[in-house]
């Protein structure tokens, strides 16, 4: 059976590659275990970067993603409750371990170089989930109130990818 979401890991930030065909397994139940997923990982790197970077730009952009995923997170939870849905994991789910190992990555680093490395990987991520969403999570859906959830904060995902971009700029000049 094909992984929903294969990982990659590139130049040391978070990237998948999605398979171009939809698993037999991606059902509204497993979507939104993945989109709980994404959302909770990106706050956990937040959180980290909150923890560890002094540079106040990475701060607050870490401040503000961890706010934005964590109410994206629960109207995801919401819905979920909603429509009695229970989130289902897929059986192939590399994700944890591919977050678990950009953690550690992310932990070994300090001062600018975890800046950058952090900044790199939200911008990595960010695109890594703007490709599932289009390319294997939204051929997916069946319902129509959570196609139009993950539809609706699509902005938001394109939103942080811009932002982070615009400071791994400011980091390098």
């Amino acid at each position: 059976m094909p992984t929903l979401l294969l990982p990659v890991l590139a130049l040391g930030a978070l990237a998948f590659a999605v398979p171009p065909t939809v698993p037999p397994e991606l059902d509204d139940p497993t979507i939104i275990a993945i989109f709980d997923a994404a959302n909770t990982y990106d706050i956990e790197t937040g959180r980290l970067a909150l923890e560890k970077s002094r540079h106040k730009k990475v701060r607050e952009l870490a401040q503000q993603f961890v706010n934005d995923h964590q109410a994206v997170r629960q109207q995801g939870r919401d819905l979920a409750a909603k429509l009695k849905v229970r989130p289902t994991p897929p059986t192939q789910f590399d994700l944890a371990a591919v977050h678990a190992r950009a953690m550690r990555e992310l932990r070994a680093k300090s001062g600018a170089e975890f800046d950058k490395a952090y900044v790199a990987h939200e911008i990595a991520f960010h695109q890594a989930v703007l490709d599932a969403v289009k390319e294997t999570l939204l051929p997916a859906i069946r319902n129509g109130e959570l196609r139009e959830f993950v539809e609706k904060v699509g902005p938001a995902f394109h939103g942080h990818h811009e932002a982070a971009r615009q400071l791994q700029k400011e980091l390098i000049a």
